[in-house]
């Protein structure tokens, strides 16, 4: 893990309550039971201070860059991201070309 990501505090916890479910209606039930057990334990919300401080140190990166650079892992970006913009702790921008995948990618910026 990048040293430069945990040496945030003023931002260790996301600006707003997100409120967005952790797991799909569709999901079965012990995925919301570990969706419940995860936010309880506050694993969470470590996810999307962690994700929000990765965006504020390397903005305009895509999340494949952001995996490479911070070493969090590009999944646990993945869902992560969406809610620190529910949030309004970060903004996407229109696609590029990533510098990992060479695949068209969104960037994220800190709001």
């Amino acid at each position: 893990m990048n040293n430069l990501i945990r040496q945030e505090s003023f931002w260790d916890r996301p600006q707003r309550a997100v409120e967005t479910p952790a797991a799909r209606v569709t999901d079965p039930e012990t995925s919301h039971l570990a969706a419940e057990q995860h936010t309880a334990s506050g694993k969470r919300a470590e996810q999307q201070a962690r994700t929000a401080a990765a965006v504020r140190a390397f903005p305009g990166c895509t999340m494949q860059e952001l995996a490479e650079k911070t070493g969090i892992d590009r999944y646990v970006l993945g869902r992560r991201i969406s809610e620190c913009e529910t949030a309004g702790l970060v903004k996407r921008a229109l696609k590029r070309t990533c510098t990992v995948t060479g695949r068209a990618a969104e960037p994220w910026w800190p709001t």
